[in-house]
């Protein structure tokens, strides 16, 4: 959502990280700053106010995305309510707006403070396609060698990425992923802490976040055969049924985990508040939707629920 311009004023002007990528500019120099530089390298003009609440919400997103685009196109803030002059000779009536220039001239823009994604797309679409950030390979590289099993190569790879990105979502997930792995249920639960509120719904730190849940629900359980033991003298024993899926999860059985819950709704679908679907699910969300164990269930649940 983009904000009137309307005038007004604040104390405190948006901070550029004090970098050549990303500066500010006056009407004095606009010219040099954004007309000449823009002739060997493309310039984002982002106009905004102290007063713009969606300027806030920009500044930092599109900042990010110029330094992570490392070069290939440089952020120039212009304060309309400083320097007003360009920003009318250019008809700007709302902000945040920002305008992309080329060669001397204004090639393509946008108003109102658009998420990360969209941002880089517009980079993209002004620069070219840039590369993946050192973050992004970092990132990669820990993904791949978490699937190979290597925990303790994938987790260096991660903290490297959060050295420079705190706030990747990708490598918190990662960091605490190879956490779980190795048994470090606190230090996996300390890991996803890092991250704001917001990032709650991310799909791979819910999934993270149903796999932890999942090892503080296995804590204390008892071991496999006293439950199987259980089982055989009353099939019926729903609790250590539900006990024993929770255990052969943690010990990498899904199947196995999934059969005991599915065999509790083929008996007692209600039983205790359908408490074995809800399971199931949790299990799906922490399996990921692609999990081989994941699909299975998921057709059998189906058949189950609308047969």
């Amino acid at each position: 959502m983009s904000t009137v311009f309307t005038g007004g004023d604040s104390p405190d002007p948006a901070a550029n990280g004090g970098d050549d990528l990303v500066t500010d500019t006056t009407t004095q120099t606009f010219a040099a700053d954004v007309i000449e530089a823009s002739v060997t390298q493309p310039v984002l003009v982002d106009f905004w106010a102290p007063w713009c609440g969606p300027c806030k919400t920009l500044s930092p997103v599109i900042e990010k995305a110029v330094r992570a685009a490392r070069g290939a196109v440089k952020l120039v803030k212009m304060n309309i309510d400083e320097h007003p002059a360009i920003a009318g000779q250019l008809g700007i009536q709302s902000i945040p707006a920002v305008i992309a220039f080329s060669n001397g001239q204004p090639i393509d823009g946008f108003v109102g403070a658009l998420p990360e994604g969209q941002v880089k797309e517009f980079i993209a679409k002004v620069a070219g396609p840039v590369g993946p950030t050192d973050e992004e390979t970092l990132v990669s590289e820990g993904e791949a060698l978490l699937a190979a099993g290597d925990t303790a190569g994938a987790a260096e790879r991660f903290a490297s990425a959060l050295k420079s990105a705190p706030e990747s979502i990708p490598a918190v997930a990662g960091l605490a992923t190879c956490l779980l792995e190795n048994g470090e249920v606190e230090h996996a639960s300390q890991t996803l802490d890092m991250l704001p509120e917001s990032a709650t719904t991310d799909p791979k730190i819910a999934a993270v976040r149903a796999r932890l849940d999942l090892a503080w629900q296995s804590e204390g359980l008892a071991d496999q055969a006293p439950l199987e033991a259980r089982i055989a003298a009353n099939p019926n024993d729903f609790e250590a049924r539900f006990d024993l899926a929770l255990v052969l999860n943690e010990n990498g059985d899904r199947d196995g985990a999934a059969d005991q819950l599915l065999e509790i709704l083929t008996k007692n679908r209600s039983w205790e508040e359908e408490k074995a679907r809800k399971q199931l699910l949790q299990f799906f969300e922490a399996w990921g939707p692609m999990d081989e164990a994941t699909l299975a269930g998921r057709r059998r649940l189906s058949s189950m629920l609308f047969a």
